[in-house]
């Protein structure tokens, strides 16, 4: 059989957001169901693949681990071909995945099969409606200002989420409403599959891993178990936090499966530039203008700092543009370590004199201080 590329089996880019996928694939699920193309063989195989190919590319980390595989060249399982190192020519191979376990010479290859084809779940024993299973984890990025992200603070995150349906609490079916099970599957809500020269565990399509068949689906979620909401939260931010880092949010990811717990939401924070303000680790920088007189005489200014308070900086006469000046304290608190401000002086020169103006900078110029 020849290799499957998931992504083309959905027709969606490497680069799909989650979204996209599950929208390509109701899309097709609806085309291909078998229920809507009675006795159709072809439709049937079809729905098998994307149904496949939705299993894995909806999860992050088996989407992750996929990819990685496909890097390698084992794209859609099909690293190995009937005729090859690894298959029999003419026939398939059946392969049992924990005979992967414990190879760390191939790179955790047995985890990676048994992650992405469910190998664990496939040898579950009951009806798949009856199994509690966590949902999975989501990831986002989110945007957080410069002085937030420096002194901490709590920013509000709107959340596009699948939710576990209140009506028919994540089952699909309408309440009080009987379902049978599925005859593909016998109730197991797995099904075995032959791809690429291997014989693996996938949920089966015709009941979508339930094991049920729902005769009078949800009307609020139309038999998904889930709805799509927009929820709006608070997320503390931690003082310091760096560009790039995330934090987890137990129970907050998608909703889980017959009644299973929710998936966890990481938030990859995305530190917005500030016009002012530069950081360096745990310091501050700035740079500040002052005139040339004020260059030449001497000043008092007042600078703004991260934590929303100005502090008085005397810059001395002669300051040369350049000359960095330390706020000791006033950079970046993080745990018992505090950072420093450094504020650079830069000199504006006036672009245009009157006829008045110049006559006496050019007296000054004559003078020897200035000839220096």
């Amino acid at each position: 059989m020849a290799a499957t590329d998931y992504y083309k089996a959905l027709g969606v880019p490497e680069a799909a957001s989650a979204d996209a996928i599950k929208k390509a694939y109701r899309k097709l699920a609806r085309k291909y169901h078998p229920d809507a193309n009675p006795g159709d063989p072809v439709a049937e195989e079809r729905f098998k693949e994307i149904s496949a190919a939705y299993q894995v590319l909806s999860d992050p980390e088996k989407r992750r681990q996929y990819d990685q595989m496909r890097r390698f060249g084992v794209g859609g399982m099909g690293g190995f071909r009937p005729g090859q190192p690894g298959g029999q020519s003419g026939g398939w191979q059946r392969i049992d995945l924990e005979d992967f376990e414990g190879l760390g010479g191939f790179g955790g290859l047995g985890d990676m099969f048994a992650s992405i084809f469910g190998g664990g779940a496939a040898r579950t024993r009951g009806p798949a409606a009856t199994r509690r299973r966590t949902g999975p984890d989501r990831h986002i990025t989110v945007g957080v200002s410069f002085t937030v992200a420096a002194r901490g603070g709590q920013i509000s995150v709107t959340l596009p989420l699948e939710e576990e349906c209140s009506n028919c609490k994540g089952s699909g079916a309408e309440p009080g409403t009987p379902a049978e099970p599925c005859p593909q599957c016998s109730g197991t809500g797995q099904i075995s599959l032959v791809q690429g020269g291997f014989s693996v565990q996938r949920p089966c399509p015709r009941c979508y891993g339930r094991g049920v068949l729902i005769k009078s689906p949800c009307r609020e979620c139309g038999g998904d178990g889930s709805v799509a909401r927009r929820r709006r939260i608070k997320v503390r931010i931690p003082a310091g936090i760096e560009d790039g880092e995330k934090i987890r949010l137990r129970g907050k990811g998608e909703p889980g499966v017959s009644g299973g717990p929710p998936g966890d939401l990481y938030l990859t924070i995305q530190i917005k530039p500030d016009r002012f303000f530069r950081r360096d680790g745990l310091d501050i920088h700035c740079t500040v203008p002052i005139r040339v007189v004020q260059a030449m005489l001497g000043t008092r200014i007042r600078v703004r700092t991260v934590h929303g308070k100005r502090v008085e900086l005397a810059v001395p006469a002669g300051t040369q543009g350049g000359t960095r000046f330390k706020l000791k304290g006033q950079g970046i608190k993080k745990g018992d370590k505090t950072g420093d401000q450094y504020v650079e002086i830069a000199i504006t020169v006036p672009e245009e004199l009157t006829d008045e103006e110049r006559a006496m900078v050019e007296e000054l110029g004559e003078r020897s201080s200035f000839k220096e």
